[in-house]
Order: structure tokens, then C-alpha cells, then sequence
């Protein structure tokens, strides 16, 4: 029942309103059909980047795809994480690294997820940053890619979305946005900082093509 509902929010509803009232355009991305598992590694700059990366999934496999998300901010209380879990299929994990708890370690919590069969989407950053500035990525997607190397990553760069629905504000408005997909890419070893560097390499020549004139 879930991966029905979330098919039609996601693929239907959303994907709408965010292409004709919005203005997002969406990359094809039917090719993660293609791949057993992998990590959407994402810009951030609104909370509609999960919203609009979700609803650019091919919808067969939506509800296979997890959006990694702080649980301080969107599992404040029971009932908003059992509607987030729900809704927008999300693993809450905390900011922090927690080893003396590995059941809530969030770097062991992604790799469980993985280890279930599910992809994710992560957002290197950490947290929302200003319109069209990166930040610099932190380093739990290259932790997690080191313990399981034979999933793929897939570079997505996202423009706009931060004037569509700015941090700190809740009100949508139409703006020029899109959404485009760069190639999977496994990791060529599993030190962290060189894992890092390539993902981060493979995201700035993934912007640079879509911001050179054609």
C-alpha cells in the first residue's frame, strides 16, 4: 500500500505542481532502473530538493529510494516521524556520530538501509545552505561508501530551488529551477578523503556542464 501512495504523491501530485506551477524542469533518469542500488548525492538549498528529487525517481522504484534526514528537525515528536517515515519514506538520523550506540550510529542506520535493499538520497552538505552557494560536503557519504563499495553514487545538481522556497521561509513560489543527473560512479578505493575528492570532483564537472552555454 505504501509504494502506491507514495508513487502517486510523488510521481503524480507533486511532480505535477512542481513542473507547471513551479517551473522545475526534470532530467530523465530512467536509467536508475538500470542499477541494483545507489546514492542520489545532492546540493542543498530548500526543502524542496527532497521533494522534487523524489518525484524525479521513475516511480517503480520510489519506494525503494530512503531520503536521509535530521531527526531533530523533522522527528521532534512521534507523530511527525511516523509521518515522515511514511510520507516522505525518510531514515531520521541524528547529526552526531553515536558509537557507543550502534543501533543509532547514523553511519551504521545508512548502511543497514543499504544492506536492506534500499537506495538513499544524501545531501553532503549537512544542511541547507544560500541560494546557488555550495558548502563544503561533510564526510558520512564517503564513511558509508568506504563500507560498502560496490554501490554506486549518482551526482545530482539542483539550480534554483533555493529562490523557489528559500531557507527559513514556507512559502513556495514559481522559479526557473531544474534538476540534472550525472553518470553512477562507483568509488576507485575506500580512503575516505580520496572518496570524498572524487565525489566532489564528479559534482563540480556535473555543474560545470550544466552551467556552460550550449
Amino acid at each position: 500500500m505504501k509504494k502506491y501512495i507514495l508513487r502517486f504523491i510523488y510521481s503524480f501530485l507533486l511532480r505535477g505542481f512542481l513542473k507547471i506551477i513551479v517551473g522545475v524542469k526534470f532530467d530523465k533518469a530512467k536509467f536508475l532502473l538500470d542499477e541494483k542500488q545507489f546514492i542520489i548525492v545532492a546540493n542543498h538549498n530548500s526543502h524542496l530538493d527532497t521533494m522534487a528529487l523524489l518525484a524525479s525517481v521513475p516511480a517503480k522504484i520510489i519506494h525503494k529510494v530512503k531520503p536521509v534526514a535530521a531527526a531533530d528537525h523533522f522527528g521532534k515528536n512521534r507523530i511527525q516521524e511516523i509521518l515522515c517515515n511514511f510520507f516522505i519514506n525518510t531514515i531520521l538520523i541524528s547529526r552526531k556520530r553515536d558509537k557507543n550506540n550502534p543501533g543509532y550510529d547514523p553511519i551504521n542506520r545508512m548502511v543497514k538501509a543499504l544492506d536492506e535493499g534500499f537506495s538513499l538520497i544524501l545531501f553532503p552538505e549537512g544542511t541547507r545552505g544560500e541560494p546557488e552557494i555550495e558548502q563544503k560536503f561533510k564526510p558520512g557519504v564517503a564513511i558509508v561508501l568506504s563500507k560498502r563499495p560496490q554501490v554506486k553514487y549518482v551526482p545530482v545538481y539542483m539550480k534554483g530551488m533555493g529562490k523557489a522556497m528559500p531557507k527559513g521561509d514556507n512559502l513556495i513560489v514559481p522559479f526557473s529551477s531544474s534538476l540534472s543527473y550525472g553518470r553512477p560512479a562507483t568509488i576507485n578505493n575506500t580512503n575516505i578523503e580520496e572518496i570524498l575528492k572524487q565525489i566532489q570532483n564528479d559534482f563540480e564537472g556535473l555543474k560545470k556542464e550544466i552551467n556552460t552555454p550550449e
